[in-house]
């Protein structure tokens, strides 16, 4: 299987390099490709050119009942991109898996938290030591700029300014959010206050963790349960769903579509329009200000 695992890293140098994957992704890319090679040493299939239809098909019925229909989907993309990859190589001649379909994908609508969950939120971390100087400036920057988690702790200094912050986002997409007062004054205090308190060293990562280093994923996560907590809020609440309430408020508020699309970070409108299946508020509003027997 050595071939195998060399057409594996190949793959991945590709993603990386030309298609500017972040670590996440190649990631899961790995994972993906290594789960369906498990599957065809274990049905005696030896090289991705030996590969059948019939293999495929059999690998799909594999997942289903164990996974989500968006994960089998996600694998099976997963599973084409890398035969696009083998066919553009000369490794195979034909994918065994262009005449399957993925699984429809249920709609899942974003949650939103109301105003005053978010209020208790923000105002839930101590502003009397460093990590809650810190924390209060995470979450704002959550709510207020609708980041990724990625884009959060990828930020360095020189990205920040006095009401704007320079994002580098998906696929290697830059892109200009504006913060409010709010969440200006909680990261302006951390800056002068908190972060040269856990700093040990000359890095220019913008959040550190108690021993100086950048924040990682997993600590922001567990910082937002830890505060989600504090502030008794009772909405399963992520990261991620401060993102989601970030353009449903906006679009509560009359905000265009187009704008939350770019602030958001969106390549495409459709990943936005989403967002107009939760914003209820603002539909009655409208309706009720337009309709002549409102």
């Amino acid at each position: 299987m050595v071939a195998v695992d060399r057409d594996l890293a190949a793959f991945l140098d590709v993603l990386e390099a030309e298609v500017g994957a972040s670590p996440h992704t190649l990631t899961a890319y790995r994972r993906d490709v290594e789960a369906f090679r498990r599957f065809l040493a274990a049905q005696g299939v030896r090289g991705w050119d030996a590969v059948t239809p019939a293999v495929a098909r059999r690998y799909l019925a594999s997942l289903h009942g164990r996974y989500a229909r968006g994960s089998v989907a996600r694998r099976l993309a997963a599973l084409r991109t890398f035969y696009r990859f083998l066919r553009r190589e000369g490794r195979v001649a034909h994918s065994p898996l262009r005449l399957l379909s993925a699984p429809r994908r249920g709609r899942r609508l974003p949650a939103a938290l109301p105003h005053d969950a978010v209020a208790a939120l923000l105002g839930a971390p101590p502003l009397d030591r460093p990590a809650g100087l810190r924390d209060r400036a995470i979450l704002e920057l959550l709510y207020a700029a609708g980041l990724r988690v990625s884009e959060l702790i990828a930020l360095r200094l020189a990205q920040v300014s006095d009401d704007e912050i320079h994002v580098r986002g998906k696929g290697g997409r830059d892109r200009t959010v504006l913060i409010g007062a709010q969440a200006q004054a909680a990261l302006r205090r951390y800056l002068h206050e908190g972060r040269p308190r856990l700093a040990r060293g000359e890095g220019d990562a913008l959040f550190l963790n108690a021993r100086g280093r950048p924040l990682s994923a997993r600590a922001v996560q567990l910082l937002v349960d830890r505060w989600v907590r504090a502030a008794a809020v009772q909405v399963r609440t992520t990261p991620h769903v401060l993102r989601h309430t970030f353009a449903t408020h906006l679009l509560d508020g009359g905000a265009d579509l187009r704008a939350v699309q770019e602030l958001l970070g969106h390549a495409s409108l459709a990943t936005t329009q989403i967002y107009t299946h939760v914003s209820r508020e603002r539909l009655k509003r409208v309706y009720a200000q337009a309709h002549p027997r409102a």
